[in-house]
């Protein structure tokens, strides 16, 4: 009887009628810079999101290196990954890798990145939008007057467009002064050229300002350290910037903290949605313009400051 069994198994195999192994979705996930909280929060909700799928998972980090990142996109080419996912990702920088991406047929999804021709789609919330709610923000604490200094990162194009839409307002209200201003150069060591150019900046003007805008909120957690290593109080001077999460509302809760308010960007909504939309495009084969029209997904943005932030921290 075993011989017989095993006879017909294998004819069968020989035959083609036994259905060989189901093969696992292989996504790649690359963030630009894991040490930026956000990056980091959309590659780990994608990667969360892909495992309960059952999906093969890798997680690379650029740690804010344009060659490596154009390294790593180079190498889950390399790699034959099934889809990828690129957090913060530069698709004017690499457009070559991006190009490459696509004629490897890998189906490429960006999250904040802005769009290319050889991806999918970038999933985006809308910063013109966003920079005008924490500069308009910021003004309203000051009854738009007074003076500020603003943080800046000209090579992120979300961080780009923020500072933009925030030289439009203060060109609207006359009545506000920027003092100093810091453009964030470095990314690999972004957190020491924010303290020192920043730290500079405070000293040179203290006493002076009322108000801190930064382009995001990493940049707004150094500048609250320093003014209150500086002897500042809450109140003395507001700080308003834009990403969200639990350092941000934990420092707005503060009642040491000069953290007024950010503009709370869903970043664990992109890298799920990220993973969504693969799986129905990619696995199973729905057209893209049933689940994104053009080239961009948008999500919405909240702001977030002391009378609504107990919604929006973890319990």
């Amino acid at each position: 009887m075993l011989r017989r069994i095993m006879t017909t198994a294998v004819a069968a195999a020989a035959l083609g009628l036994v259905a060989p192994a189901a093969h696992a979705f292989k996504l790649g996930i690359i963030a630009f810079q894991m040490s930026a909280e956000t990056h980091a929060r959309v590659a780990n909700s994608a990667a969360e999101a892909a495992k309960k799928l059952g999906w093969e998972v890798q997680v690379l980090n650029s740690g804010g290196s344009l060659p490596k990142h154009t390294e790593q996109i180079e190498a889950m080419i390399q790699a034959k990954v099934d889809g990828l996912i690129l957090a913060m990702g530069k698709p004017i920088e690499a457009d070559a890798q991006f190009a490459a991406v696509k004629k490897a047929g890998i189906p490429l999804i960006t999250a904040v990145s802005g769009t290319s021709a050889h991806s999918l789609f970038d999933i985006q919330v809308n910063d013109y939008v966003n920079g005008a709610t924490s500069a308009l923000y910021l003004f309203s604490k000051m009854n738009y007057k007074g003076e500020i200094l603003t943080a800046r990162f000209e090579q992120n194009v979300a961080s780009r467009i923020r500072g933009k839409v925030l030289d439009v307002v203060l060109a609207e209200n006359p009545a506000v002064k920027v003092l100093g201003n810091h453009t964030m150069a470095r990314t690999a060591s972004w957190a020491d050229d924010v303290r020192n150019g920043m730290q500079a900046l405070a000293l040179q003007n203290q006493g002076k300002f009322q108000g801190v805008w930064a382009s995001w909120d990493g940049q707004a957690w150094i500048i609250d350290d320093i003014l209150r290593a500086q002897g500042l109080k809450k109140g003395q001077v507001h700080i308003v910037s834009v990403d969200g999460g639990q350092e941000s509302y934990r420092r707005i809760k503060d009642p040491d903290s000069l953290f007024t308010a950010t503009v709370a960007i869903p970043f664990e909504k992109i890298g799920e949605a990220a993973v969504e939309a693969m799986d129905k495009i990619v696995v199973k084969k729905m057209p893209k313009e049933k689940v994104v029209a053009g080239p961009y997904m948008w999500m919405d943005a909240v702001l977030v400051d002391a009378n609504n932030v107990d919604q929006f921290v973890k319990k």
